[in-house]
C-alpha cells in the first residue's frame, strides 16, 4: 500500500518532536523531522505555517526556507512551503487552531511581505475566499502559479464560484475547520462537494477529523481522481501519545493520535503518519493499492507538479475511478 517513490504529503506542521511554527528552530530539528518522515516513507512535504502575527510568520517562513538550504536531506525533501493563513474566517469552529487575533482580511501588501519571507518557495496558501471579497490575492497567487486553497472558511456558493473563476484550484482539509452545528443543507462540505469536479479536495483519513463512514461518501462523490489525502501532522507525529506544543498551543495526543485543544472544543491536528492513513485507507475504507497510491501520491504530484526524482511517473498511479463507480470502495 505504500506508492512507488512514497507518500506526498501537502500539510505538515511539525513531525517527530519538532515544531515548524517554532522560533527556535535549527538545523538539525527540521533534519531529525526528514528523518522521521523518511521512515515512515515519505518522499516529499510541504512545509506548514499557521496563523500568528504576520512579522512572526514571515520570520518563520524565513528560518524554514534558510534552514532547508543549509540540510541536503531537508533539501531533497522539502519541496516547498504551505502558508495557511492569517487569511482565514475568524469566526468560532471555522477558524480551528488559528489564532482570533492574529486572523486578518485577505490583502495584497500582507501576501507579498509573506511570499517575500518564504524567499519564491511558497507552493501553497490556504485562505477563505470571503475575507478575500475582490479576490486580488486569490488572483495574485494564481498568477504566480502558487495553488490557491480554501480552508477554515464558510464562502456562499457565489463567493466559492468567484474564488474558483479567480484561480482557486484546492480545498483544505474538507470536513474540518467548520463548526459541530451547521445548516443541515446549505453548508461548506455541501458547496465544496457541489464543485468538486473543478477543486482538489484534501482529506485528513484518521477516522477521527472525518468519520471513516463519511469519508467514505465523501471519495465517492468527488472521485478518488480529485482528492488527495494529507497528513496535517504536528510535532507529536511518530511519537504517539503524550504531551507536545503546536506554535501556541500546549496539547495532549491520545491514543487514536488525534490532536484536540485544551478546552476540547476542537482538533489541532494530528499525530498521524501518511503511513498510517495508507493503512487506514487500506482496512477501513476497502481501497486498492492503485488507489491510496493516487490518493497519497500521484494526485499532490499532479496538483502541484511535485516530483520526487527518477521514481515518480505517470505510471505511478495507472487506476482510478471516477465519480459514479464507487465499486472500489466497500460498502458501509
Amino acid at each position: 500500500m505504500n506508492p512507488p517513490g512514497g507518500h506526498i504529503d501537502l500539510q505538515v506542521n511539525g513531525y517527530g518532536g519538532v515544531d515548524f511554527n517554532q522560533d527556535n528552530l535549527s538545523s538539525e530539528d527540521l533534519r531529525l523531522a526528514c528523518e522521521a518522515m523518511r521512515r515512515d516513507n515519505v518522499a516529499s512535504l510541504l512545509t506548514t505555517i499557521i496563523t500568528d502575527d504576520v512579522d512572526v510568520m514571515c520570520r518563520r517562513l524565513h528560518r524554514l526556507v534558510q534552514l532547508r538550504e543549509e540540510d541536503e536531506l531537508a533539501s531533497s525533501m522539502i519541496a516547498g512551503v504551505h502558508i495557511e493563513g492569517p487569511f482565514v474566517n475568524e469566526a468560532e469552529g471555522y477558524r480551528g487552531a488559528h489564532p482570533k487575533d492574529a486572523i486578518v482580511p485577505a490583502c495584497v501588501e500582507t501576501m507579498e511581505r509573506l511570499l517575500d519571507a518564504a524567499g519564491g518557495f511558497t507552493r501553497v496558501v490556504t485562505l477563505a475566499p470571503e475575507r478575500d471579497p475582490d479576490m486580488k490575492v486569490t488572483r495574485l497567487l494564481a498568477r504566480r502559479g502558487i495553488t490557491v486553497s480554501a480552508g477554515h472558511c464558510n464562502p456562499t456558493l457565489d463567493q466559492l464560484d468567484a474564488a474558483i473563476d479567480a484561480g482557486l484550484s484546492m480545498f483544505t482539509h474538507l470536513g474540518n475547520a467548520c463548526p459541530m452545528q451547521m445548516d443541515r443543507h446549505d453548508n461548506i462540505v455541501q458547496r465544496v462537494l457541489a464543485r468538486s469536479k473543478q477543486l482538489w479536495v484534501c482529506f485528513i483519513a484518521d477516522g477521527v477529523h472525518i468519520p471513516f463512514y463519511a469519508l467514505r461518501n465523501y471519495l465517492r462523490i468527488a472521485g478518488v481522481d480529485r482528492c488527495i489525502v494529507v497528513s496535517d501532522a504536528m510535532a507529536a507525529a511518530g511519537l504517539g501519545p503524550g504531551r507536545h506544543t503546536m506554535g501556541r498551543w500546549d496539547v495532549e495526543v491520545g491514543e487514536d493520535l488525534a490532536v484536540w485543544a485544551p478546552c476540547k472544543t476542537h482538533l489541532l491536528g494530528s499525530a498521524m503518519s501518511m503511513a498510517q492513513a495508507a493503512l487506514n485507507l487500506k482496512r477501513e475504507l476497502g481501497l486498492s493499492d492503485q488507489n491510496i497510491a493516487a490518493l497519497t501520491h500521484g494526485n499532490p504530484s499532479r496538483a502541484l507538479q511535485i516530483s520526487t526524482g527518477d521514481i515518480i511517473n505517470k505510471s505511478a498511479c495507472p487506476t482510478v475511478y471516477r465519480l459514479g463507480d464507487p465499486s472500489h470502495i466497500r460498502n458501509a
